[in-house]
């Protein structure tokens, strides 16, 4: 009986840490692609940010991909629309953040978007952005739309290619250790 509430505990253990969440950088470059003809979404609806929390300004990061920025602004080829780049905890269960840049009008933003993230094999990203043009009297006289759906490889930088609009995401967990060093000299 002893055994059997000993293998339980330590059942109970095991399975709380594999669900537990760990600790991500995410980093995500919004693009217009200059050389493929825009085409016009219509406008996001009010409740477009629905289930996203909002990126606390404590969980920002300095960027590490600066010099792919550099590389797509020298470009004639490429518009850089937004760079962000953050911590959040990531797990089996999705999490949803809102991404917003400019100023605010009736519920609506210049760049608005959210990014819905999980793990697994790989992580899930569910990316929905617009790009609106505001009129005068603060609403969206027009508007182009990213939606995209993709299986990125923690680590590495990934394009989801919407046509006229693509994002650059990387992933990288921050609790992971460090891969080890190949030793100088193999051992015989």
């Amino acid at each position: 009986m002893r055994l059997f509430r000993s293998l339980t505990l330590l059942l109970t253990l095991i399975a709380s840490t594999a669900f537990a969440d760990d600790l991500y950088q995410v980093e995500m470059i919004l693009v217009r692609q200059n050389a493929v003809p825009a085409i016009a979404s219509p406008a996001p609806p009010e409740d477009w940010a629905r289930g996203a929390q909002p990126i606390s300004a404590d969980s920002l990061r300095t960027p590490a991909l600066n010099g792919v920025v550099e590389k797509l602004t020298a470009s004639t080829d490429y518009t850089v629309l937004l760079h962000k780049s953050w911590q959040q905890n990531l797990g089996e269960v999705s999490s949803k953040v809102l991404i917003s840049e400019g100023q605010e009008q009736y519920g609506q933003f210049p760049i608005q978007g959210t990014l819905d993230l999980k793990l697994g094999r790989f992580t899930d990203v569910y990316a929905n952005f617009w790009v609106n043009q505001l009129n005068n009297d603060g609403l969206v006289s027009g508007s182009e739309r990213l939606q995209q759906e993709s299986h990125t490889r923690n680590g590495q930088l990934n394009f989801l290619d919407n046509g006229h609009l693509g994002l650059l995401i990387k992933i990288t967990s921050l609790t992971a250790p460090a891969p080890r060093q190949a030793p100088d000299v193999v051992p015989d």
